[in-house]
């Protein structure tokens, strides 16, 4: 049998149907279109793709939206001339629907995908900050108002931040990449250099931890430049310990504890700045992240620095707590104490695996026992 026009096209484009279910789900729930289950849908999509079942109205929609393409172009009936246009005005007419309190509403979604984040990790959250980012995205696409495609983006922003962050941290690397492109982008349509640099910034830990650390420290050095220019103090701290960290991992140690030095005088008395909700640097934080530019660096008081911040980090900050207690282990392991490795690698590799942080669990597997030459995993 032929392939159909819709199988050309799912082939064309490199998705397999699992994926294709998957985009179908997400944003039938964004259009409102009647929702299958994946395992209806899946029988659907076979049908559909082979010739053997007309592609009902709703679902010849979605089909046009993930795929970018025609109703020609996908084979659909020619009487449908017509859809797209409607498609378009309602599409556009959704769009405007759009007001402050609905971007309060996602605003407020972001947020508290962001707390339980840090308390469960971000396995849990991340398919309802990708719904959250199509929704964004569909809506910010048929803005034709300027002040509402601004609002639109900058929570975009942060919603793709937070999704890069969270994909990073499963290991995703080059899902975590993607995010991260989509938050700069929605930062410049949001006219935003401090979202810009923050997101910049963020998306330099990713090239660290490919090994491209040149490449970060490029890009810190840049956005850390963007934030001097216009971010209120707390983000000038947090791009001055970002820059820091990334030096460090170059092995770059006076200009790494430099940029920490400037870190500790641009933080203001009180940290928290309800119009930056993405950034914790009261209390122990800074100290927890000098504490692991030292670990890089191999230096000794790296086990006094994070001994001394580990315990003043607040219960809910389990992925801050996991990442600084591989910190120590790392420590430990220069300063050639055995026990205490093993110690603080067994604690860590627990929490890591109930957060299911691969990437924390990824950096455990590189740590290498002292009088040893075997990893501890």
């Amino acid at each position: 049998m032929a392939e159909t026009n819709l199988q050309a096209v799912r082939k064309h484009l490199g998705y397999k149907a699992d994926e294709v279910i998957r985009m179908l789900l997400r944003r039938a729930d964004t259009l409102a279109v009647p929702v299958m289950s994946a395992t209806s849908l899946k029988t659907k999509l076979s049908r559909w793709e082979n010739g053997r079942e007309a592609v009902s109205q709703p679902y010849r929609r979605l089909f046009r939206d993930i795929y970018g393409r025609t109703s020609e172009e996908l084979g659909f009936p020619e009487e449908e001339a017509n859809d797209e246009a409607d498609e378009l005005i309602s599409r556009l007419a959704l769009a405007r629907s759009v007001d402050s309190e609905i971007v309060e509403v996602f605003k407020r979604q972001v947020d508290q995908a962001r707390h339980v984040d840090r308390r469960l990790g971000g396995l849990s959250q991340l398919d309802q900050l990708r719904s959250n980012i199509d929704q964004l995205q569909g809506l910010l696409g048929f803005s034709t108002m300027n002040g509402q495609r601004q609002a639109l983006a900058g929570v975009l922003t942060e919603a793709s931040a937070l999704a890069g962050w969270e994909a990073l941290d499963r290991n995703a690397i080059r899902q975590a990449w993607e995010h991260h492109e989509t938050a700069k982008a929605a930062a410049r349509e949001a006219g935003s250099p401090i979202l810009l640099a923050h997101s910049t910034a963020q998306q330099a830990f990713i090239l660290i931890d490919l090994g491209e650390v040149q490449a970060a420290v490029g890009q810190l050095a840049e956005a850390r430049a963007l934030a001097d220019r216009s971010a209120p103090p707390v983000l000038r701290a947090w791009m001055a310990a970002a820059h820091g960290e990334g030096l460090s991992a170059a092995g770059q140690r006076d200009d790494a504890l430099r940029a920490f030095d400037a870190a500790s005088a641009h933080l203001p008395t009180d940290p928290v700045d309800p119009a930056l909700p993405f950034l914790f640097l009261g209390g122990a934080h800074l100290d927890r992240w000098r504490g692991n530019a030292l670990s890089k660096l191999g230096e000794p008081d790296a086990i006094q620095q994070l001994t001394t911040a580990l315990p003043l980090v607040p219960p809910d900050f389990v992925r801050a707590r996991t990442g600084m207690l591989v910190d120590l282990a790392f420590a430990y392991a220069a300063a050639g104490d055995r026990d205490a490795t093993l110690a603080h690698a067994r604690q860590a590799r627990r929490l890591a695996a109930q957060i299911k942080s691969d990437r924390q669990l990824h950096r455990l597997s590189g740590l290498i026992l002292p009088g040893s030459t075997s990893s501890v995993a």
